[in-house]
This record gives structure tokens, sequence and C-alpha cells, in this order.
């Protein structure tokens, strides 16, 4: 037989994301190859599979028949492999997870929650106590993840990358440069801004937009709760650099407002963190996948990480 499960895999991907530059990225495959993937099996059974007209890329007949295929048949051979993996031994571990992002709870508590569905004996455990030297414990054995969006250099430790976003400029409806398209750093020279309790060299706002263009604020005040900063934010107290989905409720019922750090906007990535000796680890791995999986899932305006090629 012809078709395989990457080829339903490589459908779902496509359709999912758009485009084929983003599937490559979810696939970590380069463009070219998902392409001639593609094109093996329209070849095969002389079918188009996609309208190559339209943008976003849309499934013609075929297409969608292979996508129904694939939203069936995929979860049974992603049972199956977690099952002989579990029967070969590789069902027990633990992974207590750590963060530095303080926005990722809404996103993390469902990753969470389907991974124990998939994996029900991998002790799993989120560490609060660790927030403020996550690596430092991940080093030591104290904990096994670190969901963070500044990776460093170490030999022992890997940067998983999840998915990428853009850092705005919050605002209450109300506040003057809720008029401004782009927010410029001078624009802040007078404003309270509002962080999370943390280092400023981990905070975007600071590293790569304030300092930067030698702008100091004429306040700050810190929240570790993200409702807080938002709050506070809504209520002219301030202004606050977050993601939109972290916010993403505020936005949507129109308490806040999102604009762009400069007009090229100022991107970031999330990583998983793991130690290298256990990157590899089945259990480890399907972490991964379901926390990506769940991101699309969960989170408005994230992109796939661009996957480095060789």
């Amino acid at each position: 037989m012809f078709l395989e499960a990457r080829h339903l895999r490589t459908i779902r991907a496509i359709v999912e994301s758009d485009s084929l530059a983003l599937a490559a990225e979810q696939l970590h495959l380069t463009q070219s190859a998902l392409s001639h993937q593609l094109r093996a099996i329209e070849e095969y059974y002389g079918v188009s599979l996609f309208s190559r007209r339209s943008r976003p890329m849309q499934p013609t007949p075929a297409g969608r028949r292979m996508l129904q295929a694939a939203m069936h048949i995929l979860p049974l051979f992603d049972l199956l492999d977690r099952d002989l993996r579990q029967l070969a031994g590789d069902d027990t571990g633990r992974l207590f997870i750590a963060l530095e992002c303080h926005s990722c709870f809404s996103w993390l508590l469902p990753t969470l929650d389907a991974y124990r569905q998939q994996w029900p004996n991998i002790e799993t455990d989120l560490s609060l106590a660790h927030s403020f030297d996550a690596l430092d414990a991940l080093t030591r054995g104290l904990v096994d993840v670190v969901v963070s969006s500044d990776p460093v250099d170490n030999p022992d430790i890997v940067f998983e990358p999840l998915f990428e976003y853009e850092v705005m400029l919050m605002l209450a409806p109300e506040h003057p440069l809720a008029a401004e398209a782009v927010i410029t750093p001078p624009m802040l020279a007078d404003e309270t801004v509002i962080t999370y309790p943390v280092s400023r060299q981990r905070l975007d706002i600071f590293r790569r937009f304030l300092e930067p263009a030698g702008i100091e604020p004429k306040a700050t005040r810190s929240s570790e709760l993200t409702v807080m900063i938002a709050q506070w934010v809504a209520s002219q107290r301030g202004v606050a650099a977050l993601p939109a989905w972290a916010v993403a409720e505020e936005l949507a019922d129109g308490r806040l407002v999102a604009r762009p750090l400069t007009a090229e906007g100022m991107g970031a990535v999330l990583y998983l963190a793991l130690r290298k000796d256990e990157a590899g680890l089945p259990f480890v791995r399907e972490f991964i996948d379901t926390a990506r999986r769940m991101a699309r899932k969960t989170l408005t305006g994230i992109r796939p990480p661009v996957v480095a090629t060789a």
C-alpha cells in the first residue's frame, strides 16, 4: 500500500497551518521535502489535494477525504504507539514542571490534563517553588521541565521551541496611547510600566525596547498575577507588555486594547528547557508534542517555531 501515516500527518498539518511553510516547520521538514511528499501522493492517485490558487490553500474533495481519514486514523496510531511504548516499559517517569513564564497557566493546565490521559503512569506536577531559579533547579534535578522564553548557553540543557508570538503593549481603551498605531520607546517616558516581579534583564519591554533607546519610564510596579496586571491596566494605573494570548479574554470583551511595539513588532519564542540526557525519552517527547498541540488549540496569535535545518 502506498499510503502511510506520515502522508495523513502532512495533509492535517497543511490544513491546520494554512500554508506549506508553516506545515513544514510543524513537521520538522524543509518546505521542499513537504512539497515533494505532497506531489508524490497526487501523482500516485492522479488527483489534486489542494487548490494552489487560493490563499490560504484550500483542500479539494480528495484533500478533504484524506483530512477526514487523518482525523479518524491518526489518533488511533498515536494510541497504539503509546500502548506499545508502555508495554516496553517506557511508561514510568517523572515530569516536575517549573514556570519562568508567569502568563502560561491558562495554557499549561489543559496541556497537563491531556498528557495525563495519554501517560497516566508518569508522575506530573507543577512546581511553584522555583519560579525565580528554575534553570538552576533543572540542572540540580529538582525539576524536569522549565517553561521559559529566555534560552541560555548551557551544554547540559536543551531548549525545545514551542511557538512564536508577539509581545504587545496592553492599554486601557481610554488611554491616550490607544490612539497610536505603533508604540515607540519615547511614548513610555511618562508612563507607569507594570511587569512581573523579575529582573529587568528578563523583561522584553526593558531589555529589548526601553533600555536600547535610553528611556526610563516614570514609574514601575509589579504583580505575579496576570489577571491583576490586566485589571491595573484596564483601570489606567499603568501599561504592560504582554502576549495577546495571556489576556485574550480582556481583549475580546474590550477591557484592553493591544498595540505593537515598533513597526516591526517584538517577536518572542516560548521554549521547554530540558536536561540534555533526558530530552529524547519517549514520555518527554510526547509531552513536548502535547504542549505544542494544545498551544495551537487553545492560544490565539501564535505561530509554529522556525526549525533550523542543516
